[in-house]
């Protein structure tokens, strides 16, 4: 397998070369393949909370996903919630969605998580213990569960 690193940054340690491949990456995928017609941009991705994980290849930003912070809990106790996850399609079936899930977990696993999750993806998400709450619903066209992931704690010895 290509190697798999993955980069985590918040917005003030983005170089523009990374925020205009990951962004080309949203584009492509969403709005040209997905043909989602909700706002890409939502000024989330420049809050000093929000931290961006990614994995490069030579052509690029390969997989990406955000981690945003949610003042208010938007679920029971959650205010991570895991959005934009997007793998480019040459590099689709790799894995490359999970390296990054993991890493995201691996860096907030011990808070409560939450993500809307297209519905054929779900499963993906149920492997890292996100379980699906309420109905399926429509958002940007596409059909979405909500999906939720309680804090792990340490065990004391």
């Amino acid at each position: 397998m290509p190697d798999c690193s993955v980069v985590r940054k918040s917005w003030g340690e983005l170089t523009t070369a990374e925020l205009y491949s990951f962004l080309k990456l949203r584009t492509d995928v969403f709005f040209v393949e997905q043909r989602i017609d909700e706002e890409e941009l939502d000024n989330r991705d420049l809050e000093p909370s929000t931290e961006h994980f990614w994995i490069d290849d030579d052509r690029g930003t390969a997989a990406y996903l955000r981690v945003l912070y949610d003042v208010q809990a938007t679920h029971l106790d959650a205010h991570r919630i895991l959005g934009r996850v997007v793998v480019r399609a040459d590099r689709r079936g790799e894995g490359l969605a999970q390296v990054l899930v993991r890493e995201a977990i691996g860096s907030f696993g011990h808070e409560a998580m939450l993500l809307h999750a297209q519905h054929y993806v779900a499963p993906l998400y149920a492997k890292f213990a996100f379980e699906a709450f309420g109905e399926v619903y429509v958002e940007a066209g596409i059909e979405h569960l909500s999906m939720y992931r309680a804090a792990v704690r340490e065990q004391s010895a």
